[in-house]
C-alpha cells in the first residue's frame, strides 16, 4: 500500500509539534512557567535551555558565570550561609554584582513569559494535528525519534551531567553541560577531593575542595537530572503521537466506526 502524501508539507505548517535535526529534537509541549522561572533564578540561562532556546541560554550562562566569578558572588553566599557576614561584605565586588543582578532578573522574567507564550502554540499545534518528520540524516549525525528509558537518562546524568542529554539526542545542551561540568569540576578540585574520600581522608577532601566553584555543581547536577528525565518522557510522547498519526493517515479506513460496536442484535 502506497503511503499517502501529507496535505501540507512540514515547511508550510504554521505550528509544527517538533523538529528532528542532526543535533537535537526540539518540540512544543506544555510546561509549567514557574518551573522554567525557578531554574533561571537558580542560574540565569537554565530556563532557556529547558525551552530549547539555546543561543539565549548559552549567552546568559556565560555572562552570569563571568559576573559571578569576578564578583566572588558564590564565595559571598557561602560566607553568608555560614554566618560570616563581614567576610561576605569584604569579598563581594558590588560592580560585578550589579552586572549579575539584571541578568538574573531578566532571565527569570523572560523565561516565564516565553514558556507561557510557547504553551499557547503547543495547544494550537495539538489541535491542528501538526505532523513531524521523525528521521533526519545529515553530514554530522543521524537524528530520529525512538523510545528511550527516562531512568537511563537520569543514571547517565548522575554519572556525569550532559551524558543523559547525549543519550536523548539533545546534543547542544549535552555539549554545554559537559563543558561546564568539566570546567567547574577542575576549578573546584572535585576529582582530587573524591579521590581523598575514597581513601578515607575526609578532612583532606574537605580542605581540597574549593567551595566557591563547587557551588556551581550544586546547580548543574539537579538541573541535568531533571531536564534529561523530562525531555526523554516528552520525546517518548512525541514518538507515540507521530506513530499514531501515521497509522491513522495511511492505514485506517475513514469509514471505520470508532469505537467498534456489535450491531448483530
Amino acid at each position: 500500500m502506497m503511503e499517502k502524501k501529507q496535505i501540507e508539507s512540514i515547511r508550510n505548517q504554521r505550528r509544527p509539534k517538533g523538529i528532528v535535526s542532526e543535533l537535537t529534537v526540539n518540540l512544543l509541549h506544555l510546561k509549567n512557567p514557574w518551573i522554567t522561572a525557578f531554574w533561571s533564578a537558580i542560574f540565569p540561562g537554565l530556563g532557556f535551555l529547558i525551552m530549547g532556546s539555546y543561543i539565549k541560554g548559552f549567552l546568559l550562562i556565560i555572562g552570569a558565570t563571568i559576573a559571578n566569578s569576578m564578583g566572588h558572588i558564590n564565595q559571598a553566599i557561602i560566607y553568608g550561609l555560614t554566618g560570616q557576614a563581614e567576610l561576605a561584605k569584604q569579598i563581594l565586588d558590588t560592580r560585578w554584582l550589579l552586572f549579575y543582578a539584571p541578568l538574573q532578573i531578566f532571565a527569570t522574567w523572560s523565561s516565564y513569559h516565553l514558556t507561557a507564550d510557547l504553551n499557547k502554540y503547543a495547544i494550537l499545534a495539538a489541535r491542528e494535528g501538526s505532523g513531524i518528520i521523525p528521521f533526519k540524516i545529515g553530514t554530522w549525525d543521524i537524528g530520529f525519534l525512538d523510545k528511550r528509558n527516562p531512568w537511563v537518562a537520569v543514571a547517565w546524568s548522575l554519572l556525569m551531567p550532559g551524558l543523559g542529554h547525549l543519550y536523548s539526542h539533545r546534543i547542544p545542551t549535552s555539549f554545554y553541560l559537559l563543558t561546564w561540568w568539566i570546567g567547574m569540576s577542575y576549578m573546584a578540585h572535585l576529582l582530587p577531593a573524591i579521590h581523598q574520600t575514597f581513601l578515607g581522608n575526609f578532612s583532606e577532601a574537605i580542605a581540597t575542595i574549593r567551595q566557591e566553584w563547587f557551588l556551581y555543581l550544586v546547580a548543574i547536577y539537579p538541573y541535568s537530572v531533571y531536564d534529561a528525565y523530562v525531555n526523554t518522557v516528552e520525546y517518548n510522547i512525541l514518538f507515540d503521537q507521530e506513530q499514531s498519526q501515521f497509522l491513522i493517515d495511511n492505514y485506517q479506513n475513514c469509514k471505520f466506526p470508532m469505537p467498534a460496536m456489535d450491531n448483530r442484535h
